[in-house]
């Protein structure tokens, strides 16, 4: 017997835990774990008690398929918190719960034709997606779907931010003219910067002009600082000419993973699509859990409560961290205006070390070296990225998050005494 799938190695999130546990072993300390980009709490007590109220009820409907249900509304509350719109303002729209992004990230490719008999070449699909980026769409579209991805570069020189200049001297760099779907995240992952109405009209623009499909994955939407995001739905709806696809999820915005719930809204029949797809797929989500967040929503000062709180709690973990990390001459790619990710250049030197020189460093990429050194001098643990750079030639950024109780006396002790040894030097 053999495998049918190539071993291709660890993931770089494989290799991040491998380090921890050898830091730890090492040790015998616990790591400064702020590579873990899930959240470390759990929904608020309203929403549990809701869950339990309908998983107790033996309604049939809360407890068989719910793949073409949409319980007490829940896709209308989820899209109106998050994208800013009211579905009964547009008619010309769809909206269909789904069990999380990342299974629905994966079949939007297919939902924009990629299998059709009439495509002679599966490499002639053409995706652009954003780079650095926590790369699902990247994985799917080339590794395992066989088309050809574009990367639209981010680079700190922009602050991290959509800059369409860029992803026209990308496609021309790779003499690429038509394209199937541009691809984004915003707010992104690492890049915690959401998008402004004019980039949005921008990319909209040329991707009309260009006959091209438009998704945002909105994870983060929910946590936005105000001001710092302008949703996609908010500014697309206005466009019937454009093929578009938004996507929310509870996972982030109610510290949730675990319900596998979100929802997706855009033109009417870019949604068809995906729900055809959608169909032969997965079965939707658990419905207790959909009509739970569905009655949830109802109360909306509450749920905006809940998430203003949430944010807050992050936003305090952020300026402690984000501060500490400034004040030793760490330089950020760019601000954190919604999440719990904050993106930093990678320095040239630190604890005395030139990376490229000292027999630990100088045979790995620069943020892996970095992150390496990092974690054995202090046990700060990070994930490291490559950027493509403003040249081209590469950017490397290492990713803190927030995801643990930054604030407590004893992780600030040994955080601030690990930091005063960093003295970085770029």
């Amino acid at each position: 017997m053999a495998r049918k799938i190539p071993a291709s190695g660890i993931n770089l999130f494989q290799l991040i835990y491998i380090l921890r546990d050898e830091y730890e072993a090492k040790s015998g300390n616990k790591a400064l774990n702020l590579s873990l980009g899930n959240p470390d709490g759990v929904p608020p007590e309203a929403i549990r008690k809701l869950q339990a109220k309908y998983a107790e009820d033996a309604g049939f409907r809360y407890h068989t398929y719910a793949e073409d249900t949409n319980l007490h509304s829940f896709a209308e509350g989820m899209v109106e918190m998050h994208g800013g719109i009211s579905l009964a303002d547009h008619p010309h729209l769809g909206i269909l719960p789904i069990p999380g992004i990342k299974t629905a990230g994966a079949i939007i490719p297919l939902a924009c034709g990629i299998h059709l008999p009439d495509r002679k070449r599966r490499d002639s699909f053409r995706v652009v997606s954003n780079l650095p980026a926590y790369d699902v769409i990247g994985t799917w579209t080339t590794s395992y779907l066989g088309s050809t991805r574009i990367p639209w570069p981010l680079v700190s020189e922009d602050d991290m931010r959509l800059n369409i200049v860029r992803l026209q001297e990308s496609l021309a760099a790779h003499n690429v003219t038509d394209v199937d779907l541009v691809y984004v995240i915003r707010p992104g992952n690492p890049a915690a910067v959401g998008a402004s109405e004019d980039e949005w009209k921008e990319i909209i623009a040329w991707c009309i002009a260009n006959d091209a499909r438009l998704v945002n994955d909105g994870a983060y939407a929910g946590l936005c600082e105000p001001g710092s995001h302008t949703s996609l739905a908010s500014v697309a709806a206005g466009y019937k000419d454009l093929d578009w696809i938004e996507m929310y999820s509870v996972s982030k915005s109610f510290s949730d993973p675990g319900a596998r719930l979100g929802a997706i809204v855009g033109s009417k029949d870019f949604v068809a699509d995906f729900s055809l797809i959608k169909g032969n797929t997965e079965s939707g989500p658990v419905p207790s859990v959909m009509a739970a967040y569905g009655e949830f929503f109802q109360d909306r000062e509450t749920a905006q409560a809940e998430l203003d709180s949430l944010r807050g709690l992050y936003r305090s973990r952020l300026d402690y961290v984000i501060g500490a990390l400034k004040g030793i001459g760490l330089q950020q790619a760019c601000d954190t205006s919604a999440g719990f990710f904050t993106l930093w250049r990678v320095p040239k030197k630190a604890f005395g070390v030139v990376l490229s020189e000292d027999e630990r460093t100088k045979d790995k990429p620069a943020q892996e070296a970095f992150n390496r050194l990092v974690i054995e001098e202090t046990g700060i643990v990070g994930v490291h990225f490559q950027g493509p750079g403003a040249d081209g030639k590469g950017e490397p950024l290492i990713r803190y998050a927030v995801c643990d109780d930054v604030l407590a006396p004893e992780f600030k002790e040994r955080f601030e005494e690990g930091l005063a040894r960093m003295k970085p030097e770029y």
